[in-house]
């Protein structure tokens, strides 16, 4: 079972974290209370697999004495339940700015003379959590793209999972152009099969097809640029936390030349170590 506790500063980022986490696939709860901590775990250690990766988001709004979680920590190390703490902070600049953005009211506020002096209080009521904590994450200056992206660095290593998603379509632009679609290429440039007879009944699936259009030396050195275009591309979305990509290939009735480009191109993100799907819209249409 894996267990992750997530708690900081309000403000911090707990809340975008947590969605990330269950993004991968985590069964996350926010401010459970600490006494039912040992009984969730117990839970998902004696359940049929539907709580084995679990978050659990926990701060300042269960009280400012930690005690109780302390306590709740050492019971789930007896009971040999396993746990890792992920503890969100940023400065105090940055949380008072998010603050007056969202115009919310802090946990302290009521027992603070002004907003610095509450984050003054949560620090320090949080310290003892933050060194016991297995990564502290520092948003100060992160979007919430960089934010994704930091977490699946940290909790998707060694798997696929987390990864951005690409996925390869291929279109003809008389059927019009796929609104799903983030790049769009036009490769009506290429020479086509289509006029070529015993060419025009087959797809850019067909090896035939395929060897006519990449036997111009336009089409390689096509290939070529958008491949180096692509792989450019590739990890600049995925930094900015973008989830999946989608990369439609164009020509004019969809059946042949987008079809090759879109199944080579395909191809090579696979090779880049992205997951990678492959699609062709139009390629049963008149």
């Amino acid at each position: 079972m894996e267990f992750l506790i997530i708690s900081g500063l309000s403000g911090a980022g707990k809340s975008r974290a947590a969605s990330v986490m269950e993004d991968l696939g985590y069964f996350c709860v926010d401010n459970l209370p600490v006494p039912l901590i040992p009984k969730f775990a117990e839970l998902g250690m004696g359940g049929n697999g539907e709580y084995d990766r679990v978050v659990l988001v926990t701060d300042i709004r269960g009280g400012t004495n930690f005690e109780g979680l302390f306590q709740a920590l050492d019971r789930l190390t007896a009971m040999k339940c396993s746990y890792r703490i992920l503890f969100m902070d940023a400065s105090d600049a940055t949380i008072i700015k998010r603050y007056k953005e969202t115009r919310r009211v802090h946990p302290l506020g009521e027992e603070c003379a002004s907003l610095e002096q509450a984050i003054e209080m949560e620090r320090q009521v949080l310290s003892p959590l933050r060194e016991r904590a297995d990564w502290i994450v520092d948003t100060t200056g992160l979007t919430l793209g960089q934010l994704r992206s930091k977490l699946l660095s940290l909790f998707s290593k060694g798997t696929e999972e987390g990864k951005m998603e690409v996925h390869v379509l291929s279109f003809g632009f008389k059927h019009g152009v796929p609104m799903e679609a983030d790049l769009v290429f036009d490769v009506r440039f290429l020479p086509n099969p289509y006029y070529v007879p015993e060419l025009r009944g087959l797809t850019g699936l067909d090896e035939g097809v395929r060897g006519y259009v990449f036997s111009n030396p336009q089409s390689d050195e096509f290939l070529k640029r958008l491949s180096d275009f692509v792989s450019y591309l590739l990890p600049r979305y995925a930094e900015e936390g973008k989830t999946s990509l989608t990369i439609a290939v164009g020509c004019t009735g969809g059946h042949h030349r987008s079809v090759a480009v879109a199944h080579a191109l395909a191809q090579f993100v696979a090779g880049q170590g992205f997951p990678v799907t492959e699609s062709h819209r139009d390629m049963g249409h008149n």
